[in-house]
């Protein structure tokens, strides 16, 4: 384990690392729906709150796992064994899920003990590979001890906050100081004390494929939720239109993300690594959240929903466009400008948007103004295929 070639040619990522994925299917799937059951009974404050610390959890945990395969990935029998160690504390992750929404709307202090658990199951298999790392890489010892050192205080917290029983607004406090700890520690191993050498092709390939798996939860949701309309109703205009909208705002998201060369940039500018990796925690959130927004959807199909047409449409407008404007940030921020035609494409997605919840507000039907919705990442995709792409290669150029 004495660290990968950072400038490995065809780095791609492994069929370990795409199985370690597939737990994340479950965990994500779980956040989704829970949520979408918060806003069909429009608690949307508890619902939040919930999703806010489940996305954390299980995006922070793939996070760090990601970057350490990618500079100590030696596919041998003890990583492969502590790998499927993190597997199981994921799956463990994702059962505790369900109640800490529940404690949340109650109330009460947040029933977070299954969920830290599984995610101290998975930390600990980590310090035990940056403590394997930082024997056998002794040139890169300093990075790996603060990696290792950095997760076990991480850790010693997090289970703190599962024994003081504290009000919600204080939970969160306590989870929001874990959460600087838990991020501190990469900073100070990559800025300060030397670095490790991950891969940038293999970090950006890394990244998408996590961003395909939580596209598809919101399609695989929105199907098997709508199998019931079908199997009471048949195939209604509505129910088609809902599936149709899942479709096609799967596959403009994902074109969305897809359009920007990550891996190239990335290479260029591997500083701006930790804003760009950090950042996608929140580009996760909001896939994911645009999946339970389209499960709300077919709530309010079944009927089993509280919320109205225009408020259903908020509920997926709302992610889709915090996520472009998320993308468009990464995209800036690996390119290094902003211009007007960032804020032109971003404008012109809002409108259309903004137009689709108007629509349902003023009595359009529910799965019409979804299917406006969809056309919102079609603008940004077609302004990059226009133009975009030509400031993007500039850039690389230049550099």
């Amino acid at each position: 384990m004495s660290g990968r070639d950072p400038h490995e040619a065809h780095r791609v990522a492994t069929p370990l690392e795409l199985l370690f994925d597939l737990t994340f299917v479950i965990a994500f799937g779980v956040a989704a729906s829970e949520l979408a059951h918060m806003l069909a009974e429009n608690h949307l404050g508890a619902g939040l709150a919930g999703f806010a610390f489940a996305t954390f959890a299980v995006s922070w945990a793939w996070i760090n796992f990601s970057w350490f395969a990618s500079a100590y990935d030696t596919d041998d029998w003890v990583y492969r064994l502590t790998t499927m160690l993190q597997m199981v504390g994921v799956v463990v992750l994702a059962l505790g899920i369900p109640p800490v929404y529940s404690s949340i709307y109650e109330g009460r202090h947040v029933d977070n003990r299954v969920l830290v658990a599984g995610y101290v199951v998975m930390r600990v298999a980590m310090v035990l590979q940056w403590l394997r790392a930082a024997r056998q890489d002794p040139t890169r010892r300093r990075a790996c001890l603060t990696y290792a050192v950095s997760i076990t205080v991480a850790q010693v917290g997090w289970i703190a906050v599962i024994v003081v029983d504290t009000s919600v607004p204080t939970t969160f406090l306590l989870v929001a100081a874990m959460t600087l700890v838990e991020m501190s520690g990469p900073w100070l191993a990559e800025k300060r004390m030397g670095g490790t050498p991950w891969h940038s092709h293999h970090i950006a390939e890394r990244y998408g494929l996590l961003v395909i798996i939580a596209l598809g939860e919101g399609v695989i949701g929105t199907v098997a939720t709508l199998t019931a309309v079908v199997h009471d109703q048949g195939w209604t205009f509505d129910a088609a239109s809902v599936v149709i909208a899942g479709i096609g705002l799967t596959f403009g998201m994902w074109w969305v993300y897809f359009v920007i060369p990550t891996a190239d940039l990335l290479h260029a500018r591997r500083e701006r690594s930790f804003p760009w990796g950090y950042s996608h925690i929140l580009v996760f959130g909001s896939i994911v959240a645009t999946g339970a927004g389209l499960h709300a959807a077919a709530y309010y199909l079944e009927r089993h929903s509280t919320l109205d047409s225009m408020a259903t449409v908020l509920a997926v407008a709302v992610p889709v466009g915090v996520y472009l404007v998320l993308i468009c940030a990464l995209y800036v921020l690996l390119v290094g400008r902003f211009d007007l035609f960032h804020a032109g494409l971003l404008t012109a997605a809002g409108l259309v948007l903004a137009g689709a919840v108007m629509m349902a507000g003023a009595g359009v039907d529910m799965a019409v103004c979804l299917l406006v919705v969809t056309l919102a990442p079609a603008v940004t995709v077609l302004g990059y295929e226009l133009v975009g792409h030509r400031r993007a290669t500039a850039s690389l150029v230049h550099d």
